[in-house]
């Protein structure tokens, strides 16, 4: 099924790379100034850091309607922050919490997320989620059929998690692998479930000779990582 998809973009795309802008509006001045600006920098993130960490405290037991749990979104979150990826792929937004925990980590490497949701409604309240937290403007939002839009959308990707229609998952990863960095992880959730589509996955990425995939177990979901060789 195919649908019409819109994107949201953010009011100002200044502060998508504000931090990165301010860094190198920096460098053109020396001694003290240098100094305030990165500590600047550095207090801006501090602030954003305490407001999504509170956030994600208060609301680690109300996240339903197909959004992750909250160990496995501090998985995502760490992957990306200890590879320093920049440029990633959401396969299923739902009301965003995994969307929150790897824009959170992208706002820190620089980064930018492209995230893929077909209902108008979940897609709605991951938008004021990410607005309310400060993160929207890392995020790129796609309203559509994920089947149609992960074969169009651009790449290169360096991280991707796919959450959307588990027996899709191996069409997934197709569709995306040629668009992935070397060295890029593709992750995959609920891979410790017994749902239709899983075990079909599990078995084509253990055998791909192009990557190496471990299952993280920090929840009962399982999210399996595929780094590309």
């Amino acid at each position: 099924m195919s649908r019409v998809f819109t994107v949201y973009k953010p009011v100002s795309t200044m502060k998508v790379i504000f931090p990165i802008k301010l860094a190198l509006s920096c460098i053109f001045f020396s001694g003290m100034m240098v100094t305030g600006c990165v500590a600047q920098i550095s207090d801006t993130q501090s602030e954003l850091d305490k407001r999504v960490e509170k956030f994600l405290t208060e609301k680690k037991q109300t996240w339903h309607d197909l959004n992750v749990p909250y160990k496995d979104g501090r998985v995502l979150h760490d992957l990306i922050v200890d590879n320093n990826y920049q440029s990633a792929l959401e396969i299923g937004t739902s009301t965003g919490h995994s969307t929150v925990w790897i824009a959170w980590a992208l706002s820190k490497t620089g980064g930018k997320l492209i995230t893929i949701e077909i209902d108008e409604n979940r897609q709605r309240q991951a938008i004021e989620n990410l607005k309310t937290l400060g993160l929207a403007d890392f995020v790129d939002f796609r309203l559509g059929d994920a089947h149609q839009l992960v074969k169009e959308v651009e790449g290169p990707f360096d991280f991707v998690f796919s959450d959307a229609d588990k027996d899709w998952y191996i069409q997934y990863f197709k569709d995306v692998d040629p668009k992935l960095k070397t060295g890029g992880t593709f992750t995959a959730h609920n891979v410790l479930q017994s749902i239709s589509g899983i075990k079909e996955y599990m078995d084509f990425v253990n055998s791909h000779v192009g990557y190496e995939t471990t299952v993280d177990r920090s929840s009962n979901s399982g999210i399996a990582i595929s780094r590309k060789k």
